[in-house]
């Protein structure tokens, strides 16, 4: 059994990962815009799924102890992508598209976590019974 918190859930841990992985790659994305007019500055990304399974596994492999996995996504350089003449491939039309996906995924994963807070909250405020 995990003993990272008293209101870790299976579910809860899983939305922590997801939104982990979501801050590390909206920080590449955020890193190819910055470098947009950097000669030869290649654009890098993760691969989302892979990265999450990756976070699973370095959580899983930290069950039971008391400090929490470290999990370093791994960037890579996206290929298939128009070269401009100074070498740099970084696309606006492309990267906005990524911090749009991004901020959905993060906003659907901090609505899922305070799903699960209310549930937890309404479990423990019922499991007293009533009082008059």
């Amino acid at each position: 059994m995990n003993h990272k918190s008293m209101i870790a859930t299976s579910m809860s841990e899983a939305l922590g990962r997801f939104l982990d992985v979501d801050v590390a790659r909206y920080k590449l994305v955020a890193g190819n815009l910055a470098n947009i007019d950097t000669p030869g500055y290649r654009a890098r990304d993760l691969d989302f799924r892979s990265e999450l399974r990756r976070a699973a596994e370095a959580d899983n492999a930290a069950d039971g102890l008391l400090e929490t996995a470290t999990f370093h996504p791994v960037a890579r350089q996206v290929r298939g992508l128009v070269e401009r003449p100074d070498g740099n491939n970084v696309s606006v039309e492309r990267e906005s598209l990524l911090l749009a996906e991004s901020q959905m995924k993060f906003n659907l994963g901090i609505q899922l976590l305070k799903d699960q807070f209310h549930t937890i909250a309404l479990a423990i405020n019922s499991g007293g019974g009533t009082s008059s």
